[in-house]
């Protein structure tokens, strides 16, 4: 609950509407209302403008970010000293797991792998991944089929590219981009439900 609470306080502070709201947060818009198209002569390596990235929210202490940097240091350990874990759901064993984080202690596991995407700001984002259908029950360790393993989604606000025109053909100016705002929905961990029918 407590790695969730910078999230959760970021989604108090964060607009209710974001097509509303998009261009006084980010910047930079037209005067008709359309997004700025950026020449890549504005735009050092293809990055958002610096003065966008600026007024982003605190993404760094958002769960998602803020676990990339450890997750590609641990994938780099990994491909040196041992072959990665498997992604199939786990046999709890108690004593096994007492000193592991929330995820591994679970009874809906969940592992995190690192998302890219070169057109959204921030670029990488940690996702977490049920590795069971069902849940682990606490009297076997083993998984059982009575409760189903959902993902846990968090609202985050992040910077989006897309290509535009800067002439009046309205093609893509090659190097161009404009920026705007947009939601999209991130699973930061798991748990156990209910099925929806019976099995």
């Amino acid at each position: 609950v407590s790695l969730l609470l910078p999230g959760l306080l970021l989604l108090l502070w964060l607009p209710a509407s974001p097509a509303r709201r998009g261009p006084q947060l980010w910047g930079g818009a037209h005067p008709h209302g359309t997004p700025r198209c950026y020449s890549a002569e504005e735009l050092p390596l293809g990055q958002a403008p610096p003065h966008l990235l600026a007024r982003a929210a605190k993404w760094e202490q958002t769960l998602p970010v803020a676990l990339v940097a450890s997750l590609e240091a641990e994938g780099h350990r990994r491909r040196h000293d041992r072959p990665p874990a498997g992604t199939q759901c786990p046999v709890l064993r108690p004593e096994e797991v007492l000193e592991a984080d929330i995820h591994q202690r679970s009874i809906s596991p969940w592992r995190y792998r690192v998302d890219t995407d070169e057109s959204r700001y921030p670029q990488k984002l940690a996702f977490a991944q049920c590795l069971c259908r069902g849940c682990i029950s606490a009297r076997t360790g083993r998984e059982t089929a009575a409760l189903n393993s959902v993902p846990l989604q968090q609202t985050l606000l992040v910077l989006r590219r897309q290509p535009c025109s800067r002439d009046a053909t309205g093609l893509p100016t090659p190097g161009a981009f404009s920026f705007h705002a947009e939601f999209i929905r991130v699973p930061v961990g798991c748990t156990c439900v209910l099925p929806r029918s019976a099995q």
